[in-house]
């Protein structure tokens, strides 16, 4: 097991993009991080780790380059839909990253697990994840194991997050393009500023592979409206429902109905849209979930991708492992398969 002093890898793959980091297992130290805006493929076998690959490695290896590492003691690959698309992931990352850079200790984690990691660290409580998507992650610790709910992708889930929100904008509009109920103007114009023609929104969007950032774009056009248009207001109120909704189902066991007894942690990019949604949250979280204590988030994925690494090579990560969302390989050989 390495050193506290050895570099570790921090990985975090979601719908808008791949950014990768180096820190001191120790938490001394920490690189600026590398960002891609290409994110990895969904194919056959889920999320092609050859995608992946592609963009980690050429980071990894200037970002140690330009810290002097040579190896690399431990690291950490939050991804969304490991849980669940996370096959090829699991079979070719361990050696792949064992033969690039000596790395012995690996953690392939969902992305609601990196952002439990970089919000809470290694206290039990609840932390929603909400960007592109949306997941919700809750555990007591002490083999407690994991609670989660939603993560399914904006196909079958992700109620609430950046792209339900879009999608839910730009129904609207095309709602008012047809002249049904329920339709928006300023969300019409704002989704013709932004990506032309209604008319042509199929033809834009459905062949896309990355889809759901491209609905994930109009969540803020939702969010500018929201004070003067009720339905764009109504839209975010719905989200902020179901964020509530999915935190509460994660709740530890342990916790009580009441307030203040459950530390809940809101992180993701999809918060940052500030009042528009933080307001309904804030009005209807008696209502949902009266037992939430909400926390501020110590950092995002990418940190808790590098925490978990960190605690690996030193022998203290007390997460809950789980073979879908936090697979550990300790001592791993070039090209071994899960």
């Amino acid at each position: 097991m390495a050193g506290s002093g050895g570099w570790v890898l921090g990985v975090d793959s979601g719908g808008s993009g791949v950014r990768v980091s180096l820190a001191r297992a120790d938490g001394t130290a920490r690189s600026a991080p590398i960002s891609s805006k290409r994110p990895a493929v969904i194919a056959d076998r889920g999320i092609d780790a050859g995608s992946l690959l592609g963009e980690v490695l050429p980071a990894a290896r200037e970002l140690m380059r330009a810290a002097g590492a040579q190896t690399l003691a431990a690291a950490a690959v939050g991804a969304a839909g490991m849980a669940t698309l996370g096959d090829d992931l699991r079979a070719v990352l361990p050696g792949a990253l064992r033969e690039a850079f000596g790395v012995r200790s690996l953690a392939l984690a969902a992305d609601g697990v990196t952002a439990y990691a970089g919000a809470l660290g290694m206290r039990p409580g609840v932390v929603v994840a909400a960007g592109t998507g949306m997941i919700a992650l809750g555990t007591g610790l002490g083999g407690s194991g994991w609670r989660r709910a939603d993560g399914w992708g904006h196909l079958l889930g992700d109620a609430g997050g950046g792209a339900w929100i879009g999608r839910a904008g730009l129904e609207a509009a095309l709602r008012a393009h047809d002249g049904r109920p329920g339709g928006s103007i300023p969300l019409l114009e704002r989704a013709e500023a932004l990506f032309g023609p209604v008319d042509d929104l199929p033809g834009l969007l459905y062949p896309r592979p990355d889809r759901p950032a491209v609905l994930a774009s109009f969540a803020p056009a939702v969010a500018r409206c929201a004070a003067a248009d009720p339905v764009a207001a109504d839209i975010l109120r719905q989200a902020a429902r179901h964020i509530l909704e999915t935190a509460a189902a994660v709740r530890p066991t342990a916790a009580t109905q009441q307030p203040g007894s459950c530390r809940t942690a809101l992180t993701g990019g999809l918060f940052k849209m500030g009042e528009p949604l933080l307001g309904p949250l804030r009005e209807l979280a008696p209502e949902v979930f009266p037992a939430a204590e909400f926390v501020p988030a110590d950092g995002d994925p990418l940190l808790g991708a590098l925490r978990i690494a960190g605690a690996l090579a030193s022998g203290t990560l007390s997460l809950p492992e789980d073979p879908a969302l936090l697979h550990v390989r300790m001592h791993v050989h070039p090209h071994s398969q899960m």
